[in-house]
């Protein structure tokens, strides 16, 4: 019989748990784990090791997997708000800016986290907008849709196609905090207390209705009026583009889906590391690019995308080269894969230096000097372990590396 609940560590040791075979092929298939095998010591029980996602999922019929961090929440948390949006509160450095409950599973200090936000947001009530509607009437209000009255009703009236602005509390931004509640209400481990709250945030929602799962988020723009729905909204977003993984069986079984909330440790780390240079760069007049396309070979059959390429003030050239990798270091301190694609970057760049930068490691920088090529390859640590603060004086030294304002370091 299955376990209700499997706690995992990320990166951690496998876990034999007894599953299920339709169970544990299921989690095998969501990619949302290491590995998940037969334990070939205890039949009946799988083998689950975590990798770089955390936070939770229930599988129908089988267990709630958890999936703990190796960086304390509070320090994920501030990755998280300040690579959303970096230019409001969450970049004054202050652990507590995204308050998580003092939490330490992800799921609960996120869901403390949204339910605080919205909170704040509806503080002053509800955001209230214009809003275009479309429908059949017995009257006529605001425009008659000409060409949908012909379609539909042949010219005759009524009733009339009409077209009207309707100031309304349902909203894209109303919208996608509603659909963001929805989502918690939904997700296993979020407490009963955080739960009564999150209900009450959608009774005070009530008059948006909730979006489309499976659909692109509405847009939204940034306004005065909104600005005390903005870091709501932004982490809402999160929590409404967050992975939830679907099995797919072979064709003709029967789907089996899995429900939850995972965060990518890979790309949370990438995301701070890029938005967090981008935004230090400017300090020098440079500009910077990310997931910038290029091609290897003069064929263009080859592609390559650096995270973050960055720029001359005027945009055009390129002056530095960056790939944030979220991975520990070999007993030996060397990833030679990281240092070929590190080389191809600065090689088809015409750059005499290429930057990687891990989340861990036993030295803060080490350079290689490649033979016959003249170019440089720069391994740094961004040790996630730090507070905040140092974090971002980590991020803006790397900076002044790239700007050219730091001296070279030498091995």
């Amino acid at each position: 019989m299955s376990p209700e609940e499997v706690s995992l560590r990320e990166y951690g040791p496998a876990v034999s748990v007894p599953l299920r075979a339709e169970t544990g092929r299921a989690l095998a298939g969501a990619g949302i784990l290491r590995s998940a095998t037969p334990d070939p010591g205890r039949e009946g029980h799988w083998l689950l090791r975590a990798g770089s996602s955390v936070g939770a999922v229930r599988v129908p019929g089988g267990p709630v997997v958890r999936i703990m961090p190796k960086t304390p929440v509070g320090r994920l948390f501030f990755l998280l708000g300040f690579s959303l949006d970096p230019a409001r509160a969450w970049r004054d450095s202050r652990e507590g800016s995204i308050d998580t409950g003092g939490h330490e599973d992800v799921v609960p200090a996120l869901a403390h986290a949204v339910e605080r936000q919205i909170d704040a947001a509806l503080r002053r009530g509800v955001l209230q907008g214009y809003r275009t509607v479309e429908e059949s009437a017995l009257f006529v209000r605001g425009r008659i849709r000409e060409a949908d009255q012909v379609r539909r009703h042949f010219g005759r009236t009524p009733p009339v196609e009409i077209s009207y602005d309707a100031y309304t509390a349902d909203t894209a931004e109303n919208r996608i905090l509603r659909s963001a509640v929805e989502r918690l209400l939904r997700l296993p481990g979020v407490t009963a207390p955080v739960r009564r709250l999150l209900a009450r945030q959608r009774l005070r929602l009530a008059d948006a209705l909730p979006l489309v799962p499976g659909r692109e988020l509405p847009r939204w723009q940034p306004s005065r009026l909104n600005s005390r729905y903005r870091p709501a909204l932004r982490l809402a977003e999160a929590v409404l583009r967050g992975t939830s993984p679907e099995h797919r069986p072979p064709p003709g079984a029967d789907p089996l889906s899995i429900h939850g909330f995972l965060l990518d440790m890979n790309k949370l780390f990438e995301d701070f590391v890029t938005v967090g240079l981008r935004e230090a760069l400017r300090e020098h007049g440079l500009t910077a690019r990310m997931q910038d396309a290029h091609h290897l070979d003069t064929a263009k059959r080859v592609g390559i995308r650096p995270d973050l390429v960055v720029l001359s003030g005027d945009g055009r050239a390129p002056v530095a080269v960056v790939d944030a990798k979220y991975k520990v270091e070999r007993a030996d301190g060397l990833l030679n894969a990281d240092l070929y694609q590190a080389l191809a970057y600065a090689t088809v760049l015409g750059l005499p230096e290429a930057h990687l930068i891990y989340a861990a490691g036993r030295e803060p920088v080490r350079v290689h000097e490649v033979h016959g090529a003249g170019i440089r390859l720069f391994q740094h640590t961004l040790d996630l372990s730090r507070p905040p603060a140092a974090l971002l004086t980590a991020l803006e030294h790397i900076a002044q590396r790239l700007a050219g304002a730091a001296p070279h370091t030498r091995s």
